[in-house]
């Protein structure tokens, strides 16, 4: 994983310098401390995934690109089997699977979440923020949403629909494994 955090670093830093903005221009306008940037761009820190989603709208690119290195080539369709998305390990806390990746000019993307319990204290949540609005539909498992003051319990076929530029967070609850279909829509 630490290899795939490198290279992923290293596109971010590369398109920074491309486009000659200078580290402290670009942790403003992304919302994020000098120091924590420059951690991302040394790849020797977690990115998470909010933070590569702006980062691949300031750029206008395919979060594909950033993930990859590589341009999505579909146009039509794209087929992803069970288990089979694109890996995205940033966060001990969640596992994302991208499961559209391949597909050009995407207008949201989608993710298959899956949370571990864990026994953190709502005090331990870190909550994100990124551009845009997402859905999430529970799959299996229990979850509790924090969305800045407010907690939501949701079970399995519950759906909640938010404007995911205010922090919020998730947590497996009951000792149970979490999964939910994330879509993040610009």
């Amino acid at each position: 994983m630490l290899e795939n955090i490198k290279q992923i670093a290293k596109r971010i830093k590369e398109l920074r310098e491309i486009s000659d903005i200078s580290i402290e221009s670009m942790a403003k306008e992304l919302n994020v401390a000098v120091e924590q940037y420059i951690k991302y761009e040394s790849g020797e820190y977690d990115i998470p995934v909010s933070f590569l989603y702006a980062m691949a709208g300031k750029f206008n690119i395919e979060l594909t690109v950033l993930l990859t290195g590589e341009e999505p080539k579909l146009k039509k369709f794209s087929v992803v089997r069970k288990d089979k998305g694109l890996s995205i390990d940033r966060r001990k806390e969640y596992k994302y699977q991208d499961i559209a990746y391949n597909f050009i000019n995407k207008k949201a993307e989608f993710f298959m979440v899956t949370v571990e319990p864990e026994s953190k204290d709502k005090k331990d949540i870190h909550k994100y923020s990124h551009a845009g609005h997402e859905f999430n539909y529970i799959i299996e498992g229990q979850m509790k949403f924090f969305y800045k003051d407010q907690e939501i319990i949701l079970n399995p076929g519950d759906s909640i629909y938010f404007d995911s530029t205010q922090e919020h967070a998730m947590m497996a609850l009951g000792n149970k494994q979490l999964k939910f279909l994330a879509a993040i829509l610009n």
